[in-house]
């Protein structure tokens, strides 16, 4: 029998890793999706800007089943999603119990939590799946009720396609459905998936590998999104453009270097990995242009995205100065009516529900050839502790 191989040494551990958030330490492999430096992300090999006007539900079928679907498939599973996507009774009556004065982002966890007791088969892509075809309605159900506006909100029509229907359902007074619809779409689609090693994917595969299941998971991966680290940029980012208020290009920099002096945050800008625009950016960009181009806010991060990179570029330690995802999503969604920016990072956790669900799938019944990547264990060192005893 032939000597099995030497495996790859992939990373020398020192100490100077301790501490650190496991950053640049490789923990597994993802099927989903990778990020490049020049390239940004792509899902399962194709680029961000190549699936940007796709159906979100096309692009939930890649990330499942790792290939784009044929007119056939991309028809059944459409089919399926709507045979999934009777919300139990009791995710309302919970919803309606909540506190107001809570964010946006307690009212998905507890939602997703309601759901998950009301429907769970313990089993994996049919968990997830069964969260997706549910996703708008609990989405709508959040506004609808934060709002006051629960009687009378429209019956769930799943045929209309997942963002169609929760616009449907939303009924949102005074916005243009067209343009509500095509934002969303997209903001779907790009927010989806980033890699294995995210804050949020990495907590709900966490947790999945204890065999807990998809909807306790996600609801780990949504509480972890929520932080301002993280998921909640978004929000941070249209409060910080309205700060600046005006796109006036002397008056923009003298704030951005400002903020900088005050060693304030210059959100929207900046990649862990890209080293370049991200574009995902790029592509709100181009949208923002095609339906608000004269928008007061579109005007200012216009401005920003020419006058933040060269004053970043300045600064010797900032690897990317360039605007990244979040710098035009706050913008694009309160042009179209989402004027409240608290629910911002709920529109980042329905879309990202899609890609952790299949990454969870993937670690826990298709990797390793079935059985799953074990229950995640990582070594602690102690410090600062002497062996001691009670005199």
């Amino acid at each position: 029998m032939a000597p099995k191989p030497t495996p790859k040494s992939l990373l020398e551990i020192t100490e100077s890793h301790l501490n650190t958030g496991l950053r640049g330490v490789p923990v597994g492999t993802c099927r989903t999706s990778f990020v490049t430096p020049e390239g940004g992300v792509h899902y399962v090999g194709y680029p961000i800007d190549e699936l940007a006007e796709l159906d979100p539900e096309d692009v939930v079928f890649l990330l499942h089943f790792k290939h784009l679907p044929s007119p056939d498939e991309a028809a059944t599973f459409r089919k399926d999603l709507v045979s999934r996507s009777t919300l139990p009774d009791c995710v309302a009556e919970v919803l309606q119990s909540m506190p107001k004065e809570g964010h946006p982002m307690d009212w998905l966890a507890v939602g997703i939590q309601t759901l998950g007791a009301a429907i769970r088969q313990d089993e994996w892509r049919e968990d997830a799946l069964n969260l997706t075809a549910c996703m708008p309605e609990i989405m709508a159900l959040i506004f609808r009720i934060r709002e006051g506006r629960y009687e009378g909100m429209p019956q769930s029509r799943p045929s209309l396609g997942l963002v169609a229907n929760f616009v449907h359902m939303l009924d949102l007074p005074g916005a243009d459905k067209w343009a509500l619809t095509k934002v969303l779409r997209v903001f779907l689609v790009l927010h989806m998936d980033h890699g294995g090693g995210n804050l949020s994917t990495f907590t709900g595969k966490a947790i999945a590998s204890s065999h807990s299941d998809i909807f306790s998971s996600m609801v780990g991966a949504m509480n972890a999104l929520f932080g301002p680290l993280h998921g909640r940029a978004n929000q941070s980012c249209l409060d910080f453009v309205r700060r600046i208020g005006t796109d006036d290009s002397d008056a923009v920099e003298k704030f951005v270097r400002a903020e900088l002096a005050a060693k304030r945050p210059i959100f929207g800008f900046g990649h862990a990995v890209l080293r370049t625009e991200d574009p995902r950016a790029a592509i709100q960009f181009d949208l923002g242009e095609e339906i608000c181009p004269n928008d007061s806010n579109f005007k200012i991060i216009r401005t920003l995205r020419e006058v933040v990179p060269r004053v970043l570029g300045e600064i010797e330690k900032i690897s990317n100065p360039n605007a990244n995802v979040d710098i035009a999503s706050g913008t694009l969604l309160h042009h179209v009516g989402l004027v409240n920016s608290e629910y911002y990072t709920t529109f980042f956790g329905w879309a990202r529900t899609t890609g952790i669900g299949a990454q969870i799938v993937d670690e826990r019944a298709i990797m390793r050839n079935g059985r799953g990547v074990p229950l995640y264990r990582p070594k602690y060192i102690a410090e600062n502790q002497e062996e001691q005893h009670i005199e």
